[in-house]
């Protein structure tokens, strides 16, 4: 037992590690060392083999206890009897394969107090093909419109030639003769807590449970091939920067008879010069000079329909913001729309001449108080503060 490493470096955690960070730890390990994901390197079982230990007492307070006080010792099947060997191990076996299970879907253990056989997906079964994901960048105008847009899409589609069989025409596959069609052998392999049964790819057909001794021309056996094709995409008015328009059964073809893919367009709206959008309302400011402020004026508002007329009422303040009723965006999968709220910014005239600024003393000298009703709040409570 002195040539063993530490568990818990074996799965990489502290010695103080939660349950969940162990069982993490241990799923990232069969990930990058099981023996059927890398068939070519010899090194992988025993390290697969070297973490199974570690999880199988980590995983177990009882063992975890005796191994933290004792090390290895303390987990010997001759050391107190409640070792590797001992029926206390049982639960960590069935967590481990639901781990196992989850990952690689479904391999089994057998042999000495071990886990029983689990069934292998079978190659020749259907798959459903691969999504594709693609985006489209639309203007502020368009996403409030909707608009049609063309796509170009690289996609997995049936070959032509061969109907997607991937044998030349006139000829068929076979079923392989090595794993009976169903694409997978059976390999086992001992290790100490008992024998490990799995599943790997058959050797004589790659995996695929047939061979096709006259493969298609056209796609080399494969069945599918890629192509670019353009879809017309439908954006509906209202779509907002960042949502996903899903086109069922646009994507990859599926394999085996499966059904096909989906194709995910997510949108990207640009900015406007004018408006910006929250949820379905827009919002926009626009400048007015001081006399159109101070005595009221008809002003021209932009909105996404085109510009209408406005208008605003004597003295009205900076900062003032009034809504257009449902001169917002139109709301998926509804005739509503939101509103459009137009915030109100006085212009200070810059640049006088000294004829204007004489105009403007000789009307400011003209106002009173009761022209200033906010200054004339603001000095009054100033006086109650301080007198």
């Amino acid at each position: 037992m002195a040539d063993k490493r530490d568990y818990y470096e074996v799965l990489g955690i502290q010695k103080g590690a939660s349950e969940d960070e162990i069982k993490k730890a241990f799923k990232k390990k069969a990930r990058e060392f099981h023996p059927d994901l890398h068939p070519d390197d010899p090194s992988c079982e025993e390290k697969f083999k070297e973490a199974n230990e570690a999880y199988e007492v980590l995983s177990d307070p009882d063992k975890r206890a005796k191994y933290d006080q004792f090390g290895h010792a303390g987990v010997d099947p001759s050391f107190g009897g409640g070792g590797m060997g001992g029926m206390g191990g049982m639960g960590g076996f069935a967590d481990m394969s639901d781990i196992l299970d989850s990952i690689f879907g479904g391999f089994g253990f057998g042999g000495g107090g071990g886990f029983s056989g689990s069934s292998h997906s079978s190659a020749n079964a259907p798959r459903r093909g691969s999504d594709i994901n693609e985006s489209v960048i639309l203007t502020f105008m368009e996403s409030c419109n909707g608009v049609k847009k063309d796509i170009k899409i690289n996609r997995m589609s049936a070959c032509d030639s061969c109907h997607g069989t991937g044998a030349k025409s006139g000829t068929s596959a076979e079923i392989c003769p090595d794993c009976q069609g169903r694409g997978s052998i059976k390999v086992s392999q001992r290790t100490g807590f008992g024998t490990i049964s799995s599943a790997k790819p058959c050797p004589h057909c790659g995996g695929k449970g047939k061979i096709i001794k006259n493969p298609c021309d056209a796609c080399h056996g494969v069945g599918r091939k890629r192509v670019v094709k353009t879809v017309t995409v439908d954006i509906p008015a209202g779509i907002a920067d960042g949502q996903t328009i899903r086109l069922a059964g646009q994507g990859d073809c599926g394999i085996n008879g499966g059904p096909d893919g989906n194709l995910n367009i997510t949108v990207s709206v640009k900015a406007h010069p004018l408006f910006t959008r929250d949820g379905y309302d827009i919002h926009c400011e626009i400048p007015v000079t001081y006399a159109q402020a101070v005595l009221g004026a008809e002003i021209t508002v932009p909105t996404i329909d085109g510009n209408v007329k406005y208008n605003i009422g004597e003295g009205t303040q900076p900062g003032t913001v009034f809504r257009l009723k449902n001169k917002g965006v139109k709301k998926l999968r509804s005739s509503d729309r939101g509103h459009q709220y137009v915030k109100i910014t006085i212009e200070v005239p810059k640049n006088l001449s000294k004829k204007q600024k004489d105009i403007i003393k000789d009307f400011e000298e003209s106002l009173s108080d009761t022209n200033y009703t906010k200054r004339k709040s603001f000095f009054d409570k100033i006086k109650e503060i301080f007198n």
